[in-house]
């Protein structure tokens, strides 16, 4: 049975806050708002960086190959372009190599682990929105959760165009990389690697107990704070805890989401 938040978002305000917790299988044993859509920002590079990986996985993509590293792109938007901006992104070393050329598997790895929206771009204009919504397809996400534009888009910002998601698809996301249904066993192992070795680790991973292998994404934009995790507690089965925030002071987000972390992990059965 799903326990609720009841007093835990005292404190948040007039914040939306979804939260969802479960297992790799089978009903979530914590669900709070999970079907509230709210602005993806970073959590599209989770599944942009699973496309490249399946597109491995059948032999159509090579993760050592050399991509040529520039920062303007088409916009989704008919006939539009638009040029990304380095003092938004938290990876200078992707954008020290503009015009020359990376291995796409450092990309997909700037992208998750520092966040690179760059680096995420550059991946995603290599395995295209279609893989992305097939990724989203295949982990039975709802409609709700939709990636349509890229990363700084602005062309399709302004035409109305939001990359949206709950915490019930990032959840079933999770369960399903980790569950090893949604890539190979090698593939979803390495993704999962690299989740383990990201950068930005004060929201869930600074509310769960330190013997606790957690492998997590975060991601942020003006008002939106989120963070989704994979934790493999020793001698215990595998937990995914997803928590989405829209309207959290910014300054105390990362706090109050490890907080909530904290709290949803003593609630599990032991």
């Amino acid at each position: 049975m799903a326990t609720t938040l009841e007093g835990m978002t005292v404190g948040m305000g007039d914040a939306l806050v979804s939260t969802w917790v479960s297992g790799l299988d089978g009903p979530p044993m914590h669900a709070q708002n999970v079907n509230q859509q709210h602005d993806a920002a970073s959590l599209v590079k989770l599944p942009v960086a699973m496309a490249a990986y399946r597109l491995l996985d059948r032999g159509e993509l090579d993760l050592d190959e050399q991509v040529a590293v520039h920062d303007e792109f088409a916009s989704v938007v008919d006939g539009a372009r638009f040029t990304m901006s380095a003092a938004d992104d938290q990876d200078p070393e992707t954008w020290e190599a503009i015009g020359g050329s990376l291995p796409l598997h450092d990309l997909v790895r700037r992208s998750l682990t520092r966040s690179g929206n760059l680096a995420a771009n550059l991946v995603l204009e290599r395995v295209g929105l279609a893989e992305v919504a097939a990724v989203l397809a295949d982990a039975h996400c709802s409609p709700m959760t939709e990636v349509t534009r890229w990363i700084g888009d602005a062309p399709a910002r302004d035409a109305g165009r939001t990359n949206l998601v709950t915490a019930h698809d990032m959840g079933r996301l999770l369960a399903g990389l980790a569950g090893g249904r949604l890539a190979s066993p090698a593939s979803s192992a390495a993704l999962e690697e690299i989740l383990r070795d990201q950068v930005y680790r004060d929201a869930i991973p600074a509310g769960l107990p330190g013997d606790v292998s957690v492998g997590n994404k975060t991601a942020w934009i003006d008002g939106v704070r989120h963070d989704v995790a994979i934790a493999r507690p020793e001698g215990r089965d595998p937990v995914v805890i997803a928590i989405l925030t829209t309207g959290l002071d910014d300054e105390e987000s990362e706090w109050r989401i490890s907080e909530l972390a904290r709290f949803l992990w003593d609630t599990l059965p032991a």
